[in-house]
C-alpha cells in the first residue's frame, strides 16, 4: 500500500471544503440553503475591469507565460494604491510581489522562512490556514490568545513575559477575521518593537481594510516595520474579485527574494489579462468603495436582526465582511446548534470553533448575500425558532 506523506497527517481538509459539500447536498428544487457562512463577495467587479480582461484575452500575443514578478504596470498600480490608501511608499520594482491570491502567499512565506521545529505565533481565534501551513512545513504552532474581555486585542504584556527565542514568524490580521476588530497604530508599533527585539518576522494579512472601515491601516506604515515585517493584501474582498485569485505581498526586497525562490518553483506566472484587469481595478475611486460599503451596511442591519432572533451578543463597530457574535449560554453545543439551524431552517452559519478554542462559543455571519436573501434567512430562522419553542413546550407538558 502506498503511504501518504506524514505532513498531511498533521492537517485536516479545510472546514469549508467539507461543509459546503454537505450544504449543497441539502438543496432541494424548491428550497435551497441560504449560505451565510462563506466570505465570497456576491457582487461583480466593475465593467471596465471585466472589459480589460476581455480585451486582453482577445489579443493573440497575451496567452504565453508571464514574469514571476508580474508586469510593471500591476506593480506600479499596487504601489499607487498603497500610497493613496495607506500613505505607504513602496518601490514597485523591489518591494512588491504579485501573487495568485494572498492565500498562496501564506504558504510561500511559511516555506521560505519556517524550518522544522521553528515556532510560529498564530492568533486564536484566527484564520485556520495559518495553523495548517505551519503544520505542513513542520513548524510548531504557538497560539496567542485574543481576549474577548479586551475587545479581542492581543495580550502584549503576556507575550513580552514569554520566551520567544524560538519564534520565527508571527501572523497578525487586522482588520481581524473573524472578530472584525481594527488595530490601533500604537498596537502595531508595539508588535513591531517586539519583533525587532526578538528577531522574528511579523506578517500582517490585510484583505479587509477597505470593508466597513473608516481608517485603513498598513503594518508597513509603522516606523521600523520594514526591517521585520511583510504585508499580504488582495483584491478578493475589497474589489469583488475573490475567484480571480489576485493578491500580493509587500516588504523588504530581501524578504521578497526569498519568497520568489519558492513561488517561482510553484507556478509559471499570472495570466496577462488578469494582471491588466487588476491594474484597472486598483484605480477605483473612493466613491466606488463608499457605494460598496453602503451595500454592506444595509446587509449588516439584517445580520444583526438574525443574531437578535438567535439571542446572540455582538459588537456594533466590527469591520470586514462578517459579523461575529457570542452565542447564548443556554446553548450547550454550538456546533450541534448550528447544524440544527442548517437542517431545520436551511440557513448555513459558520460556527466559531473552526477559528480556534477562543471562538468555541461564537458564530460568524457573512455579509456576502443580497439583503433579500438575508431577509428570507431571517424569516426561516424565525419559523425554525418558533417550532423549537413549540416543541420545548410540548416536552415540558
Amino acid at each position: 500500500m502506498i503511504q501518504t506523506a506524514k505532513r498531511i497527517a498533521r492537517v485536516d481538509e479545510y472546514y469549508f471544503s467539507r461543509k459546503l459539500a454537505e450544504v449543497r447536498a441539502l438543496d432541494t428544487q424548491g428550497r435551497k440553503v441560504i449560505n451565510l457562512g462563506i466570505g465570497s463577495p456576491d457582487l461583480a467587479p466593475t465593467s471596465n475591469v471585466i472589459d480589460a480582461l476581455i480585451d486582453s484575452a482577445r489579443l493573440p500575443d497575451t496567452h504565453g507565460y508571464q514574469s514571476y514578478k508580474g508586469i510593471p504596470a500591476l506593480r506600479q498600480a499596487i504601489a499607487a494604491f498603497y500610497r493613496d490608501t495607506y500613505g505607504v511608499s513602496l518601490n514597485p520594482e523591489r518591494e512588491i510581489l504579485p501573487l495568485m491570491g494572498s492565500k498562496e502567499g501564506i504558504m510561500h512565506i511559511a516555506m521560505a522562512f519556517v524550518d522544522e521545529g521553528d515556532e510560529v505565533l498564530v492568533p486564536d481565534p484566527g484564520y485556520p490556514t495559518y495553523s495548517s501551513v505551519t503544520n505542513l512545513v513542520g513548524g510548531k504552532i504557538r497560539s496567542y490568545a485574543l481576549d474577548e474581555q479586551q475587545n479581542w486585542a492581543p495580550d502584549l504584556d503576556a507575550l513580552r513575559q514569554q520566551d520567544l527565542s524560538r519564534v520565527k514568524l508571527m501572523w497578525v490580521n487586522f482588520p481581524h477575521m473573524p472578530t472584525g476588530r481594527v488595530a490601533r497604530a500604537e498596537e502595531l508599533q508595539e508588535l513591531v518593537s517586539l519583533a525587532r527585539q526578538h528577531h522574528f518576522l511579523i506578517v500582517n494579512d490585510n484583505p479587509y481594510s477597505l470593508i466597513l472601515n473608516d481608517s485603513p491601516l498598513s503594518l508597513l506604515s509603522i516606523p521600523g516595520a520594514e526591517e521585520v515585517a511583510l504585508e499580504l493584501n488582495s483584491l478578493s474582498k475589497s474589489h469583488n474579485m475573490a475567484g480571480w485569485r489576485i493578491g500580493w505581498v509587500a516588504g523588504k526586497p530581501e524578504f521578497l527574494d526569498a519568497i520568489l525562490r519558492v513561488k517561482s518553483n510553484m507556478d509559471s506566472g499570472m495570466f496577462l489579462g488578469l494582471q491588466q484587469a487588476a491594474t484597472e481595478a486598483l484605480r477605483h475611486s473612493r466613491d466606488w468603495f463608499n457605494q460598496l460599503n453602503d451595500v454592506y451596511r444595509g446587509r449588516k442591519v439584517v445580520a444583526h436582526q438574525i443574531l437578535d432572533e438567535l439571542d446572540c451578543q455582538y459588537a456594533m463597530d466590527q469591520s470586514g465582511l462578517f459579523v461575529w457574535a457570542r452565542v447564548n449560554e443556554s446553548i450547550a453545543e454550538v456546533e450541534k446548534w448550528v447544524d440544527e439551524i442548517l437542517y431545520g431552517a436551511h440557513v448555513f452559519i459558520t460556527p466559531g470553533f473552526i477559528f480556534g478554542s477562543k471562538g468555541a462559543r461564537h458564530i460568524r455571519i457573512s455579509l456576502c448575500s443580497p439583503v433579500e436573501q438575508m431577509k428570507i434567512a431571517l424569516e426561516r430562522i424565525q419559523e425554525h425558532q418558533a417550532l423549537v419553542e413549540k416543541k420545548i413546550k410540548v416536552e415540558v407538558r
